[in-house]
């Protein structure tokens, strides 16, 4: 059995006209899902208050434990209830940090009930990944450590609080910025 756990993100379009009935829908499939064995959180969010669009993730222990909630019948019988106002899906799994890797998904597909899976392109080897990182975190964690090195008392400060401040600053910096320029800028590369 696979122990990697596995993520699931899929955006819905919804009847706005049943909103009120789309949010109880979502809340007992998380409640479902929730007694499933290897599940390990969900969340939802709609794109705005007056969106039809729904963004959903859930995440399970293995391929194996995902496999058999999507083949359960408590999560058929769940999606059939929301055949009436789930408009269309798209879904996509994914492992580790590969999401930093993907094109950013537009549109969805129209499908006539409930869900379908889209298998997304293959995610670059991981050396490529640990290379693509490394030449976003180097550069910047350079200029962070020169920046804070005339800092007074920085040096004197114990490093797992230098070590601390340094991925507080820099994570988000690196997740919406370097990250995303990098594998643009490497994108060719990658999907070789």
């Amino acid at each position: 059995m696979s122990s990697v756990p596995i993520t699931v993100s899929i955006r819905r379009e919804v009847d706005p006209a049943r909103i009120s009935e789309a949010t109880a829908w979502v809340q007992t499939g998380v409640n479902l899902a929730n007694k499933h064995p290897g599940f390990l959180g969900s969340g939802w969010v709609r794109a705005g208050e007056d969106s039809q669009l729904w963004h959903m993730l859930y995440r399970f222990a293995s391929t194996e434990t995902l496999d058999a909630w999507e083949q359960s019948p408590e999560r058929t019988w769940w999606l059939s209830m929301g055949e009436g106002f789930v408009r269309s899906a798209h879904s996509r799994r994914r492992t580790g940090i590969e999401g930093w890797f993907d094109e950013p998904a537009t549109g969805s597909i129209r499908i006539p009930d409930a869900t379908t899976v889209e298998d997304a392109p293959p995610a670059p080897p991981r050396w490529k990944q640990a290379v693509t990182i490394w030449l976003g975190f180097f550069p910047v964690n350079l200029l962070f450590s020169l920046a804070m090195t005339p800092v007074p008392g920085w040096g004197e400060l114990p490093l797992w609080l230098r070590v601390l401040a340094t991925t507080i600053v820099l994570t988000p910096i690196m997740t919406y910025w370097v990250l995303p320029w990098v594998t643009r800028a490497l994108r060719g590369w990658l999907a070789r």
